[in-house]
């Protein structure tokens, strides 16, 4: 098992109202140093659909992200891992949440892209008053569920937090 450190900042800003929450990046997010970077990751393709836009590049996701008030960030801090499963993740140290929902107190609701990360934070984090959803995994190892209903769960979510 290696050792890993988050490899980026998390993905907000003052206005952010809504902060997605993976479990940690995969391998093709680290060598990419942005969130859901894996090639059959079906969160960039959701959003996509929801909105009509198109988000082709790293700085066109951040931007779409910060107008809609969007946040994306990890529950876990560092961890050991051999691969980018959710189920070989050991020694695991999350973030801080109490710090980061501190910073930015207009964030509202915390989403779950799967339940891994949903686990831990409420193992973690079990005091922390905030409105939790946990949606669908986007990950490709998710396969159980297809993608358009992944859609339809996620636009459900969003239409409760944004005027779409």
């Amino acid at each position: 098992m290696k050792s890993y450190s988050h490899p980026f900042s998390p993905l907000l800003d003052e206005h952010t109202r809504i902060l997605f929450l993976g479990s940690f990046p995969s391998i093709a997010s680290f060598e990419q140093s942005f969130y859901y970077a894996h090639p059959r990751n079906a969160f960039w393709p959701i959003m996509a659909s929801i909105f009509k836009v198109t988000l082709d590049d790293n700085e066109t996701k951040r931007a779409f992200c910060l107008t809609l008030n969007i946040g994306l960030w990890d529950v876990i801090g560092s961890c050991e891992r051999e691969n980018s499963s959710d189920s070989n993740l050991k020694g695991i140290v999350p973030n801080d949440f109490e710090a980061l929902l501190r910073d930015y107190p207009n964030i509202k609701v915390l989403a779950f892209t799967g339940k891994k990360a949903f686990d831990l934070f409420g193992k973690y984090f079990k005091n922390i008053e905030i409105e939790k959803t946990l949606l669908p995994s986007t990950s490709p190892a998710h396969a159980a569920m297809q993608q358009e209903e992944k859609m339809k769960i996620y636009k459900e979510f969003l239409d409760n937090y944004l005027a779409i």
